[in-house]
């Protein structure tokens, strides 16, 4: 193929202006297939594959995941959103690929894969609707705690059910006057006899009135963090309730109401872990799930970067197409950089966190907070490019914008991430 770059020599002796166009010279000069204006099953734009460097099992599930944004999601996102739809059927068919739980253990029916792989689905998984692949992850991350803290009655009651999605998950920590600082949190539960009787009320709960299962985080004890205590509270329970279903920006394809509880009486057996252990059961499942929240941003990037890309090789003006303009080129690439990088970091993140290494809440904290940052940019940078089409409901990127802007604000705001990071760093001795 003949370089569309004539004076590509010149940029030798500028080396970020030609690594610039190296990089544009991929983006615009491969061949892409696309359904919906979405990435298909197989990524053919090589500079910012997902696949570099993974295991000959890891690109299968990766196909698949791939395979079923195309088909099942894709289609269907901008309806999901426009309609206010929770697609259950479809996500009990992703839960029949193993996404229902995927890092849970195959004994009471997980897929048992690691940290790395679930970030390597969910990003797939994105790439076909962002708002629904957010819900999974938080049901995931809501299936582990109980697999992990659960002892065995509760984890054979619960996890098989939610592992094929037959049942579905929330996650309660968030209140309405304690989101940041999450220890200092309302909800109590005492304990009378062989029940908790519940009291408060959780903000901002993903599938709130519409799921089965409540993770919810109380307080049983005294103030702070280990007066806390985790239970799992069952849909019908007497004094649950919920609140109205709120209107959001994004993420429309999943409901979100305050969870109420009035007296509600919750079975000892119900609780997690030890009284006191709440918060640490809590802070735990948010590490992972700010790997996938993070992933699930940069399955958005992927698709807006294409999408990008594909209007600047049709879209002409003055004469040319718009991947003519070398601002445009330029700002092309830098897109795919911080595309590429942000999942470097995520990747590396969920090695550590696998691994249980010690500096892996810093680093889940960094690729949370690098990631969504660099992604949403990517995003909104995508919607400039396709200038008046992108603010249009009938360009798909336009709903990449708004369904990843919360992703700065959930699982810990990037704010908190920051906080995280450099109180590690002046305490590390």
């Amino acid at each position: 193929m003949v370089s569309p770059f004539p004076h590509f020599s010149r940029a030798l002796f500028f080396p970020q202006i030609s690594q610039n166009l190296a990089i544009i010279y991929n983006l615009l000069h491969v061949i892409t297939v696309t359904t919906y204006g979405f990435i298909c099953s197989v990524p053919c734009l090589l500079c910012v594959a997902a696949s570099y460097g993974l295991t000959d099992e890891q690109k299968e599930f990766q196909k698949v995941a791939f395979d079923f944004a195309a088909n099942e999601m894709a289609p269907h996102m901008a309806e999901w959103d426009q309609k206010e739809i929770f697609p259950v059927e479809t996500m009990r068919k992703a839960a029949e690929l193993g996404f229902g739980g995927i890092y849970v253990q195959p004994d009471v029916g997980g897929s048992g894969l690691s940290r790395l792989d679930t970030s390597i689905i969910f990003e797939a998984l994105s790439t076909g609707c962002v708002s629904t692949t957010a819900y999974i992850s938080i049901h995931n991350m809501c299936a582990w705690m109980i697999d992990t803290f659960g002892n065995t009655e509760q984890r054979e009651k619960f996890c098989p059910d939610l592992c094929t999605m037959e049942k579905f998950a929330s996650y309660c920590l968030t209140e309405p006057g304690s989101g940041s600082d999450a220890a200092s949190l309302l909800t109590t539960a005492q304990r009378k006899g062989d029940h908790y009787i519940l009291n408060g009320s959780k903000a901002f709960i993903s599938g709130g009135g519409d799921t089965d299962v409540y993770v919810v985080m109380c307080r049983t004890g005294g103030k702070g963090a280990k007066g806390i205590s985790c239970l799992v509270v069952e849909k019908g329970t007497p004094g649950l309730s919920f609140g109205k279903k709120e209107k959001k920006v994004g993420w429309n394809s999943q409901p979100t109401r305050a969870v109420i509880f009035e007296d509600c009486a919750v079975p000892v057996t119900n609780r997690l872990g030890e009284e006191g252990q709440g918060f640490n059961i809590a802070m735990k499942g948010l590490n992972g799930g700010r790997i996938n929240i993070a992933s699930c941003s940069l399955g958005a990037a992927h698709a807006s970067v294409e999408l990008a890309r594909d209007h600047l090789l049709v879209r002409k003006q003055f004469g040319e197409t718009l991947s003519n303009n070398q601002f445009l080129q330029f700002k092309l690439a830098e897109m795919a950089t911080r595309l590429v990088a942000s999942r470097l970091m995520v990747r590396e993140a969920a090695t550590a966190l696998q691994e249980g290494r010690r500096d892996a809440v810093s680093l889940c904290s960094m690729a949370k907070l690098f990631a969504t940052d660099e992604c949403f940019n990517i995003c909104n940078q995508a919607l400039q490019m396709h200038g008046g089409y992108g603010y249009l409901k009938d360009y798909a990127v336009q709903q990449f914008v708004r369904d990843i802007r919360v992703h700065q604000i959930l699982e810990g705001t990037n704010e908190v991430m920051r906080m995280i990071i450099s109180r590690n760093l002046l305490t590390e001795s």
